[in-house]
């Protein structure tokens, strides 16, 4: 920007990954960026989400790393070609951050602790001029056009040359994403998908006693087999932790997308477990039909199989107890456990959501066609991706992508000749 043009102000709203490297982004270019958000602080989420150690990004190499987003990978992989893994470890290490591979791939500060680089990047956005607005949850425009906002010194009306949204989904409402932005840009014609909960547990018809006796029990190692909304048989190796409704954890969470999209279609969706993925069915058979002597029916699974706990829970659950009787019989069912999703949780519950503003409401800069000005990033827009480092890492590139599409719109608006 010319140093003697008055730096145009850009309105951030949202005070998460995606709104920050926006605003910071925009600071450095010059611009006056006034930031909003409704919490009393920001990074609310990105706090709650490195509570059990900060899953910054994944080290999967690209194009694989790309294919996570599903049927949004072009859009995705064209936001990481501008900021993808590997610049933000670097940025990270802007902070003196130190990052490392843990053995499952996914990349976490040495610290594993989320507080610290919240704390210098938000001391810095300060000291480079950001100025921070808390406890202002926006209320769309007002007839004359200006932002508006609710604050506890009452409504509060505010222009900018430029705004970018970065509201989040609906998921974690008491952390601000509430997602009740969207009726708002609805109603001004954009596009928006029903928000609806991703990365999330599914309900299971347990009986009362499996649920009181084994809900927070783990289930790991397991393979899960099922097949998607087109038919294709998946499986996926992985840990997954019986809940009082059903069944949640990592493994689950990696295929909510296509058992979502199953339940859609078939009103429920079956997997198979597989619940000793180290021993072949045979092996088990085999075992199980050794004479037992005095042993209970409890020791003898245990002994022959290994399975106690939540895993021999489940068993019992779902087999009679003739087939619990019957080697063969039972050796089978450990290997292809039947279970029956009947629903996602609530999207409140959702570590992420999917739906949202939708990617073809919005033109290659990130700016909504509905409304010129107005640009958006982060999880608010339509995609989703598994936890392991790719939500957060989408969330950093559309925030990226979105302010530099709002300093290209403006510069474009200032050249000579241009309307």
């Amino acid at each position: 920007m010319p140093a003697s043009a008055t730096p145009p102000r850009i309105a951030v709203i949202g005070g998460g990954p995606a709104g920050l490297i926006a605003a910071e982004r925009l600071r450095a270019a010059g611009a006056a960026v006034d930031l909003y958000e409704a919490k009393g602080s920001v990074g609310r989420k990105f706090l709650i989400a490195g509570k059990g150690g900060l899953n910054l990004t994944h080290s999967e190499p690209r194009p694989a790393f790309d294919a996570r987003y599903r049927e949004r990978a072009g859009e995705v992989g064209r936001w990481l070609d501008r900021f993808d893994a590997d610049a933000l470890r670097a940025w990270a290490g802007g902070f003196g951050i130190e990052t490392y591979v843990g053995s499952s791939g996914r990349v976490f500060p040495r610290d594993r602790k989320a507080a610290p680089l919240l704390r210098g990047w938000v001391r810095r956005l300060r000291e480079q001029g950001v100025a921070f607005h808390v406890q202002h949850r926006w209320m769309g425009w007002d007839a004359a056009g200006a932002l508006r906002f609710e604050t506890p010194q009452g409504p509060r009306a505010v222009r900018a040359d430029a705004v970018l949204l970065a509201l989040g989904g609906g998921s974690w409402p008491e952390l601000g994403s509430d997602g009740a932005w969207a009726p708002l840009l609805a109603a001004r014609g954009a596009e928006v998908a029903p928000l609806r909960p991703a990365n999330c547990g599914f309900d299971v018809d347990w009986t009362a006693h499996f649920a009181q006796r084994h809900a927070g029990a783990p289930l790991k190692p397991v393979v899960l087999h099922g097949r998607d909304a087109d038919g294709r048989e998946q499986s996926l190796q992985g840990e997954c932790v019986v809940t009082q409704y059903g069944i949640e954890g990592s493994a689950i969470y990696a295929i909510s997308a296509i058992l979502r999209e199953v339940i859609d279609r078939n009103g429920h969706a079956d997997l198979a477990l597989d619940l000793t993925p180290g021993r072949g069915e045979a092996q088990l058979r085999e075992a199980l039909a050794r004479p037992r002597g005095g042993r209970s029916g409890s020791e003898h699974l245990r002994r022959a199989t290994g399975l106690h706990g939540a895993k021999a829970g489940l068993l019992r659950e779902v087999l009679s107890p003739e087939a619990m009787a019957d080697p063969a019989r039972l050796a089978a069912a450990i290997k292809r456990l039947p279970l029956r999703l009947l629903r996602p949780r609530p999207i409140a519950e959702a570590i992420s959501s999917a739906g949202g503003l939708r990617l073809e409401a919005l033109d290659q800069r990130g700016m909504l066609r509905a409304l010129p000005g107005v640009f958006a990033a982060g999880e608010m827009l339509d995609w989703e991706a598994p936890t392991g480092g790719y939500l957060l890492t989408a969330c950093f590139a559309s925030g990226l992508v979105a302010a530099e599409g709002v300093l290209g719109w403006l510069a474009s608006r200032a050249a000579p000749g241009d309307a």
